[in-house]
């Protein structure tokens, strides 16, 4: 059995999984908050119930909103900060009485997706994150790519590329840098952009739903950001060229987007032909943490 916990800003969650992949058992708490050792007891009662639950005793992988340092050992780049700076594969491990591994979340989509989801097949799955903030991971043969400083595919305070003036320099993002990738193309980026444009505070289901309506703000809105993402996606193409782009978070579940990106992409990518496919997360928000179950394939 292979347990996978996504350990999320708001909530963390946990998956059983057989060999062939099927669910055996799920549950979801809320995540303690400013409290790491708080988070270190949900994450041993969340293994203690999977495990009573199914009567087995399983792997363990963790997908996390930051990454482990190769130099330190400690969890950097974490917008849920009580967790930088900790040895938090140690000290789960030392809780827990086994190994554990670590991912960031957004490669553990990737994994996800590239096992037995929309990538699967492809020898490279660049994934990305497109919900409350905006992070990309990638997988090659299924296996996740952390890098030699364990920041591949770390997307996310990097500026949208090929800014216009009126962008520049743009909103900071959680690390105090402008017009980053993180703010622009993540659903709370989208959910802002419209909020200067209208006055408005809305979801962006809600936009969406003006857009379709014929509303000339809520339109201009998805604009810009459709805009946005495929110039960031555009830098990927040029930087790794991958066999398919697969998006994950609440965002992706625009159906525009799969329409509208690769033409968008298509001025800015650095050759005479250019086809990817850009495609949806199969598992949808259960991916990360299925991928997080997976890194013990």
């Amino acid at each position: 059995m292979r347990l996978g916990i996504d350990w999320g800003g708001t909530k963390m969650e946990i998956i059983a999984l057989d060999a062939n992949g099927a669910e055996l058992y799920r549950e979801r708490v809320p995540t303690p908050r400013d409290d790491y050792d708080g988070c270190l007891e949900a994450v041993a009662a969340l293994v203690s119930g999977a495990e009573a639950a199914t009567g087995e005793t399983g792997t363990l992988g963790l997908g996390i909103p930051g990454s482990i340092s190769p130099a330190s050992g400690l969890v950097k780049n974490a917008n849920s900060t009580w967790m930088n700076g900790r040895p938090l594969d140690r000290d789960l491990e030392a809780r827990l009485g086994r190994q554990v591994r670590i991912q960031n979340d957004a490669n553990c989509l990737a994994v996800s997706e590239a096992t037995d989801g929309a990538g699967a097949g492809c020898h490279f799955v660049h994934a990305v994150i497109i919900g409350t903030g905006s992070g990309s991971g990638i997988a090659i043969d299924g296996k996740a790519h952390r890098g030699a400083n364990g920041i591949g595919g770390e997307w996310g305070a990097i500026p949208v590329p090929w800014m216009t003036s009126e962008e520049f320099p743009g909103p900071t993002n959680w690390l105090g840098h402008p017009g980053a990738i993180d703010h622009w193309c993540s659903g709370t980026g989208f959910q802002a952009d419209y909020l200067e444009r209208s006055g408005k505070a809305l979801k962006g289901h809600e936009i969406m739903a003006l857009k379709r309506s014929g509303d000339a703000v809520a339109g201009a809105t998805y604009e810009a950001y459709a805009s946005r993402l495929a110039r960031a996606l555009a830098m990927a193409a040029n930087l790794m060229d991958p066999d398919c782009f697969v998006l994950g978070g609440g965002m992706s579940n625009v159906d525009e987007l799969y329409n509208d990106l690769a033409k968008l992409m298509d001025p800015y990518v650095m050759s005479d032909h250019y086809e990817v496919s850009i495609r949806k997360a199969k598992h949808g928000d259960s991916s990360g943490v299925r991928g997080a179950a997976w890194l013990w394939e």
